[in-house]
């Protein structure tokens, strides 16, 4: 039994390092706007996300671009030996959650006030590697 606990954990610590990930916590961006970039990403190779992110109007694709970059690093950073060219990386998982609310209120007429809902959310970005080295046997 020991033996086997032994190999278990030498596997899962080759496969955490295959992965990285970053997190954005309160970012002040609707989550809904924030869902539309995460969708164009999921999935992608790293590069063709970075020129997506980069070449988008929308305000929510320039902290994305950040949170990327940072999740790069992060990956750069356990694998010191490792090029990114040969890793293969990909946005393996985004998600985006809904953050706190801060409520306002806005004075309508008759002296009646509508409430204001200022959304926020938290991103998680886990990038994988494809490594081709690994063999299933």
């Amino acid at each position: 039994m020991g033996v086997r606990k032994k190999e278990r954990a030498e596997q899962m610590k080759e496969a955490k390092k295959t992965i990285a990930f970053a997190k954005l916590n309160n970012c002040p961006t609707s989550p809904r706007k924030m869902r539309l970039m995460a969708d164009l990403v999921r999935g992608e190779k790293v590069n063709k996300a970075l020129s997506i992110l980069k070449f988008s109007s929308k305000e929510s694709s320039r902290r994305l671009e950040k949170l990327l970059l940072s999740a790069i690093a992060n990956w750069q950073a356990k694998n010191e030996d490792a090029s990114i060219e040969d890793a293969d990386l990909f946005v393996k998982e985004i998600r985006v959650d809904g953050g706190a609310m801060l409520k306002r209120l806005r004075t309508a007429p008759q002296g009646r006030a509508h409430r204001i809902r200022k959304r926020s959310n938290h991103v998680t970005l886990v990038l994988g590697a494809n490594d081709n080295t690994q063999s299933n046997s």
